[in-house]
């Protein structure tokens, strides 16, 4: 019963997949892009008149259907190698361009008087593993699945390095995509969960929690690649290009997205 509450608690907080109008080029998404490419969207199509459809999820996920066959003309993922995956397969144009860098956080309700600070940000993971031990209670540990969402492979990896990962096994709870992942880590029942903290920032969630960042040298570099997936339109290109440009390199940093590597941090 508590999961199926957390459940409708996403599909009435977080908005629909698909945002912008029913016409135009689906552009397939990362769940952490779900605030930051929804703004650029609407304002690639104030600019041009050229509309769009978003569709997001695990990045995982997107590439399956990619592999099989929907009807995606350009993919955002939260993790080059899905992109290469494509490229190598034949199913994109090129390898595609790195457009940002991801970092994950430590998210949980408010007003707790325990958030953990910056030097010790999986302190409440410890204390969730260590009440539990004592028979205190079992709050969750939110995360996205590992086996196709970027954000959770970050975050498992950083849950290892502090000798974590298999502790935290009886309450952890997975999201299927890290925007899921940060509405269970919000939940009564969860101490908190490891996201991206594009989510962490944006106002729909950041009202309702409070985050520490983690370091990035905890997990592997969460290098966000994008490409256009074979026969792309045209008006899917012109949303590629425009991505790369200052405008909306800029609405990427408002929403805690790093400078791809190379262009300063």
């Amino acid at each position: 019963m508590r999961l199926k509450r957390l459940l409708l608690l996403v599909m009435l907080i977080l908005p629909p997949a698909s945002a912008l109008g029913a016409a135009g080029p689906i552009v397939a998404a990362a769940s952490s892009l779900q605030f930051a490419l929804t703004e650029a969207a609407e304002r690639f199509g104030a600019e041009t008149g050229q509309p769009l459809r978003l569709n997001f999820g695990a990045s995982g996920n997107l590439q399956r259907q990619i592999a099989q066959g929907a009807p995606f003309e350009l993919f955002l993922s939260a993790d080059e190698a899905k992109v290469l995956a494509l490229h190598a397969e034949g199913l994109t144009e090129d390898r595609g361009v790195v457009y940002a860098r991801g970092r994950l956080a430590w998210l949980q309700r408010p007003g707790r008087g325990d958030l953990p600070g910056p030097e010790d940000p999986l302190a409440g993971v410890r204390q969730a593993i260590d009440a539990h031990r004592d028979g205190q209670g079992r709050a969750r540990l939110a995360l996205a699945n590992p086996q196709h969402a970027p954000y959770g492979v970050a975050a498992r990896q950083a849950l290892a390095r502090a000798g974590l990962w298999a502790p935290s096994e009886p309450l952890r709870i997975f999201g299927e995509n890290v925007s899921q992942a940060a509405q269970f880590a919000l939940a009564a029942e969860a101490r908190g969960g490891l996201v991206a903290y594009s989510l962490a920032l944006a106002p729909a969630l950041a009202e309702r929690g409070e985050h520490v960042l983690i370091p990035e040298a905890w997990h592997a570099p969460l290098n966000q690649r994008m490409a256009l997936v074979q026969g792309a339109g045209d008006t899917a290109r012109a949303f590629y290009a425009w991505l790369q440009g200052a405008e909306a390199r800029a609405i990427l940093a408002a929403h805690g997205f790093a400078a791809p590597p190379g262009e300063g941090r």
